[in-house]
């Protein structure tokens, strides 16, 4: 089931919310690592930027195609993007 969090990119997964439009240029530089690392095709990297770049709600980007959002997903496990959220907060006491 697709979910939208606040403060989160590329299909819901973990990053922070960047001031004044810089959501999609985070989105993009995730995008671009997938790419990099062979999780995604030129062609995917393509369809799903165009996709990002044109949906101006949270729910825009979860209405992405089916087959696209898979895709999204599965590169976005194997780059572990949640690593953040398993990680026990960091407590300081000063």
């Amino acid at each position: 089931m697709r979910e939208w969090q606040a403060g989160r990119v590329d299909g819901g997964y973990a990053a922070p919310t960047p001031p004044d439009g810089g959501v999609e240029r985070l989105a993009v530089q995730t995008l671009d690592e997938m790419r990099d690392r062979c999780l995604l095709t030129d062609e995917q990297h393509a369809e799903i930027g165009a996709w990002v770049s044109q949906a101006r709600t949270p729910e825009a980007i979860l209405a992405m195609p089916e087959g696209l959002w898979r895709t999204l997903e599965l590169a976005s496990v194997l780059m572990d993007v949640d690593a953040d959220l398993r990680r026990p907060p960091e407590l300081s006491f000063g």
